[in-house]
């Protein structure tokens, strides 16, 4: 069994700088996982917090006076009766 472990370690003493940067990598992804993690979920908790905030404002309204259209639509009208009058007196004539 001794024979075993010596050959194992010759073969990760051969391999080291290969394990090492595998091991590295490994690592790497993982910080940079967990960085993406964490940053969606900061993202996210603030998304819903800038949504409620925004529910609990008041409503914005806005008021609109539509008198002097009103009057121009009910001038255009009466013009309109008043030339179909007028067309109906000549036609009648």
């Amino acid at each position: 069994m001794s024979q075993e472990k010596v050959e194992r370690y010759k073969l990760e003493k051969a391999n080291r700088k290969q394990i090492l940067k595998k091991e590295k990598a490994k690592a790497t992804a993982a910080r940079i996982g967990g960085i993406v993690i964490c940053v969606a979920f900061i993202g996210w908790i603030g998304y819903s917090g800038y949504t409620r905030w925004q529910a609990a404002q008041p409503a914005k309204t806005t008021e609109v006076t539509v008198d002097a259209l009103t009057e121009y639509m009910n001038g255009l009208s009466a013009d309109a009766e008043t030339d179909a009058d007028t067309a109906n007196t000549e036609a009648a004539e």
